[in-house]
């Protein structure tokens, strides 16, 4: 590993090569379960989420950036793989880095944008009483159902827990699901042109989107982030499922009965450990963004 006269890292084939065949590893172990499924046409209600709502294949899971910055310096059989993609370009030596310029032209909206959300949530203290009933919301006095699972408590029970609490839900990717009749019962009504001013880091959808956010960034991401924010959008949303009126025992989940002081209290320990961790994979993409000259 060396460094170029305009300050750039190069990486040779001996560093690269193995970051990137681990990085593919990592990331096939990660989807193997969910690829074996879609392989024999089986849903999974939880997981699924996680390649619908977030429409990245595994495919690009396991495709590695070093990031911005990073040279990559030509093996024996040529130039990196990334010199074929988009964005990167390849000198006339066989080094391939990202053209910054090219993406930001392209995608500098998104950036920006991306850059707005995540420096505007991460300055604000985590909420943390809103017991994830945003996924009760989603079901109240309905007949049908989002999931094929049966109701914890059942159609009555599951509409007293919601007119017994009161729904706090600044999430307006969350809150566009709400049952007609539980829409009005929001504290808050949260829409896209509030979203910024509105996500705080200790709402769950807000913790899973911070995945979302890192494949929005694309090529500014190094590969170790985005798999690390893929693998905590994927524990976030096995406790909103179990945190659920959904019975998630099918799937070998015990319910987190958010109805109770007990499972209040445990929602409340796991959503703050998601917060801190959320916030730590958010200053690592706003600290990408930063490398680029992208700030709030």
């Amino acid at each position: 590993m060396t460094s170029t006269a305009l300050g750039l890292r190069a990486l040779d084939a001996r560093t690269w090569a193995p970051l990137a065949a681990d990085h593919a590893a990592r990331a096939d172990a990660l989807t193997a379960a969910h690829r074996a499924r879609r392989a024999a046409g089986e849903k999974h209600a939880v997981e699924d989420f996680l390649f619908e709502y977030y429409p990245t294949k595994p495919a690009a899971l396991r495709r590695w950036h070093p990031g911005a910055g990073v040279v990559l310096l030509p093996d024996g059989d040529g130039p990196a793989a990334q010199g074929a993609w988009r964005w990167y370009r390849t000198d006339d030596d066989g080094a391939v880095t990202l053209d910054v310029d090219a993406f930001l032209a392209d995608r500098g909206d998104t950036v920006r944008f991306v850059v707005g959300l995540l420096s505007a949530t991460a300055a604000r203290p985590a909420f943390t009483g809103c017991f994830g009933l945003h996924e009760w919301a989603m079901v109240y006095r309905q007949d049908e159902h989002r999931h094929p699972l049966p109701l914890r408590l059942g159609d009555a029970g599951t509409d007293r827990v919601v007119e017994t609490h009161r729904i706090r839900c600044s999430h307006f990717d969350a809150f566009r699901f709400f049952t007609p009749s539980a829409t009005p019962l929001n504290a808050l009504q949260p829409t896209r042109e509030s979203q910024v001013a509105l996500e705080q880091p200790g709402c769950l959808h807000a913790a899973m989107d911070v995945y979302k956010w890192a494949t929005k960034l694309g090529p500014l991401v190094p590969g170790d982030v985005l798999l690390d924010a893929f693998e905590l959008a994927r524990e976030i949303r096995t406790l909103d499922m179990q945190a659920s009126p959904y019975d998630v025992s099918s799937y070998g989940l015990d319910p987190v009965a958010i109805e109770t002081p007990e499972g209040k209290a445990e929602y409340v320990r796991r959503q703050r450990d998601f917060a801190a961790r959320s916030d730590a994979v958010r200053a690592r993409l706003l600290a990408a963004c930063r490398a680029v000259g992208v700030t709030p």
